[in-house]
């Protein structure tokens, strides 16, 4: 039976460096193009049953790289906070927007997705003038983009936008486990884990549920 590969600690530098150096090709290639302010958009919160849905616009410093900085599904959620606030304290300009349960009902959740994302560039104090976007383009947003399929793993200033995306809404979900305790938020941020619909099943919804996404839900 074979095993996990072992790294020595300057093997695991340099895969370090290398993974940084590819999660940069898109910034290094607009600000080539000459664009000075170039934004990572992502959104977390698509699928959960409850709580809204958060999105971030980040922009870094021309050439900023750190160790870790990945998709937030990648990064343990101690890193996730550290490496958060390594991103705001660097940043040349960031900004956080959410779009609530009730309205994702109302719009859907794509529709809700590029709200959020549009509300995050208006908030922006720095504006940037390229966009690079997980999946999406935004098409209130009047300024040239990309989307990039996967690109919270294959762009730094997504996956950065993504990991403060991921640390605020976390945040958010465990202050409504305070004041919804029965559903357990604090620990599924709202995503359908068993304890979750098992808890919805017995309870019924809360004001946080997305009453379109528990429909086949009998509760």
């Amino acid at each position: 039976m074979r095993g996990k590969p072992v790294f020595t600690k300057e093997e695991k530098l340099l895969n370090e460096q290398r993974r940084l150096y590819e999660i940069t090709a898109f910034e290094r290639e607009y600000a080539a193009a000459g664009y000075k302010y170039i934004g990572g958009a992502d959104e977390v919160g698509r699928g959960p049953l409850a709580g809204p849905v958060v999105a971030c616009i980040v922009i870094l410093p021309e050439g900023f790289t750190y160790p870790g900085i990945n998709d937030s599904k990648k990064v343990s959620k101690k890193l996730r906070a550290a490496l958060s606030d390594v991103i705001k304290e660097n940043a040349v300009s960031y900004a956080v927007s959410e779009v609530s349960e009730s309205e994702i009902d109302e719009i859907n959740i794509l529709n809700a997705t590029k709200k959020a994302m549009t509300g995050a560039f208006e908030l922006l104090p720095i504006k940037p003038d390229f966009i690079l976007a997980d999946a999406i383009t935004i098409p209130e947003i009047a300024i040239a983009q990309k989307s990039v399929i996967g690109g919270d793993a294959k762009s730094i200033t997504i996956a950065a936008a993504s990991i403060v995306a991921k640390v605020y809404r976390d945040e958010v979900m465990v202050r409504y486990g305070v004041k919804y305790p029965q559903y357990g938020f604090e620990r599924n941020m709202g995503y359908g884990t068993a304890e979750h619909i098992a808890a919805l099943k017995k309870y019924g919804p809360c004001p946080l549920h997305r009453r379109s996404f528990i429909r086949n839900f009998k509760v």
